[in-house]
């Protein structure tokens, strides 16, 4: 039903200020010309059968009411959904409203409608509006704290606290502090921004990085057990190549063997090494870290 989706600059403003004086603009009708005009176009949509009639019909009541879905879509700007999938998602909503309104209900369209589309908004934040996907309890609270936070600072005269948050929500205060520390998942803090007392330095001038030295660390951290039973002269081997990175022969000049010797001790105290660490229980190289 792509037809009931008109663009924006072809939508009347039904709450746009009246004109200047000598303006040739037409006059805007006052916002309760909105809501009247959808009541007679749904009572005509009753009286009619004819499918290119009601398709006209249903696409006015689409067009006098679009200002109102992109009004309601321009409340929950800068939570981390582009502006233009906040309207898209709106007029998605307008068009459920309209195909699903009961004239036979009693209630004003815009009283069934403002709803739907407002639950269309917080569903589209909930199923594809986060970076980083928090449990559904917290997505839940945090809902009910931007609910609450504005009037009960209001009415605090300062920022409501995580423990004032909880109590006017009934939640736990852990639950509150989490979905607090969780607010970053559907926009993370850019790398870029500025922060410091002089605001000049760049976020990503404070990330840590990956230290070259921590494998080596590691390494010792892991073999000193291992080494430590070796002979006397296979430490004075390892020391040697590993750590002086003396060569073979300069190696077999220190300790009086021939090369191919050395060679031979090398190999042969890595392969110990090497099923010391394949025979070693997992909990001991956890401790050894």
């Amino acid at each position: 039903m792509t037809s009931l989706l008109p663009q924006p600059s072809t939508s009347p403003d039904l709450t746009a200020a009246a004109p200047e004086p000598g303006s040739d603009a037409p006059v805007a009708p006052p916002r309760n010309r909105r809501s009247l005009r959808t009541s007679e176009l749904f009572a005509e949509l009753a009286d009619t059968q004819d499918e290119a009639e009601r398709t006209r019909i249903l696409e006015e009541v689409l067009l006098l009411n679009i200002p109102v879905a992109e009004s309601i879509a321009s409340r929950y700007r800068g939570r981390g959904v582009g502006d233009d999938d906040l309207e898209g998602v709106a007029r998605l909503a307008l068009v459920k409203a309209v195909r699903r309104y009961d004239t036979d209900s009693g209630h004003d369209f815009l009283s069934f409608a403002v709803p739907t589309i407002r639950g269309e908004i917080k569903r589209y934040f909930r199923d594809s509006g986060w970076m980083i996907r928090p449990p559904r309890r917290i997505q839940e609270i945090q809902a009910g704290i931007a609910a609450v936070e504005s009037e009960l600072g209001a009415r605090l005269g300062t920022s409501p606290r995580p423990s004032e948050l909880a109590a006017a929500l009934e939640v736990d205060l852990s639950d509150v502090e989490e979905a607090l520390a969780a607010r970053g998942c559907f926009v993370p803090a850019s790398l870029d921004r500025p922060v410091g007392e002089t605001g000049e330095m760049p976020l990503a001038d404070l990330l840590g990085d990956v230290d070259p030295a921590q494998g080596a660390a590691e390494a010792r951290a892991v073999l000193g057990p291992l080494v430590s039973r070796l002979s006397e002269r296979d430490r004075r081997v390892i020391e040697l190549r590993f750590f002086s990175g003396l060569t073979q022969r300069e190696i077999a000049d220190d300790i009086g063997v021939t090369q191919m010797q050395v060679s031979r001790l090398l190999s042969r105290i890595l392969r110990d090494l090497r099923r010391g660490l394949e025979r070693a229980p997992a909990d001991t190289l956890v401790d050894a870290r």
